[in-house]
């Protein structure tokens, strides 16, 4: 879900080779828009950050819900701007999301199982992606290790639906994305027979 623009995205997810469910399973994924800012855990820039949430999960929740709280957002004031208590150090996030709520029961029984990777830590019943997102900001803010923020959606050619959702179908759109690809297969250095089999495919999605 896209709280900004309160709607749900949609994915188009391509998978024929997995070898690992944690690590860039995906051989593509397209969507309508891309994003900026959108938490990728898969991505392979975020391996420290997986290995740091996995040990951050294996902690006492009572320790991890107290890092938590020193999070907070930039226009959020704190106390600190009030009394003159040391309330020890506060880590402020600019431009991502706080998860409202935390699955504390989850992290509790991560700690007793002690997960040994982050797929068994995603395995666990509770952990979904308030708690994925939650232990991200921990990782990033509190131990430096900062998750790949770029949006895995490459390119769409998504032209809306037949019945209207989300929106109804952009036949001009359609065309010039038909018009795009016709012209990439013939500028292309395929051989004369591939070319024209590409075409002959192309013109079943376009029909004269």
């Amino acid at each position: 879900m896209n709280p900004e623009f309160q709607t749900a995205r949609r994915y188009h997810w391509l998978s024929r080779n997995v070898k690992s469910f944690v690590v860039e399973p995906h051989e593509g994924i397209v969507g309508q828009l891309a994003h900026k800012d959108v938490l990728d855990m898969t991505a392979k820039e975020s391996e420290e950050a997986r290995r740091v949430c996995t040990d951050i999960a294996k902690e006492s929740s009572d320790r991890v819900e107290r890092l938590y709280s020193t999070i907070r957002k930039s226009d959020q004031e704190s106390l600190s701007k009030w009394i003159e208590a040391d309330l020890g150090r506060e880590y402020v996030t600019h431009y991502k999301v706080i998860p409202r709520r935390m699955d504390w029961k989850a992290l509790k029984e991560a700690y007793q199982t002690q997960p040994r990777g982050y797929e068994e830590l995603l395995a666990i019943s509770g952990v979904g992606p308030a708690t994925v997102r939650g232990l991200a900001l921990v990782s990033e803010l509190i131990f430096g290790k900062t998750p790949s923020w770029r949006d895995p959606v490459k390119y769409s050619f998504a032209y809306g639906g037949k019945d209207g959702v989300p929106f109804p179908v952009d036949r001009r759109a359609m065309d010039e994305s038909i018009e795009i690809l016709r012209a990439a297969v013939e500028q292309s250095k395929l051989g004369g027979r591939d070319k024209l089999e590409a075409i002959r495919r192309l013109r079943k999605f376009a029909p004269p």
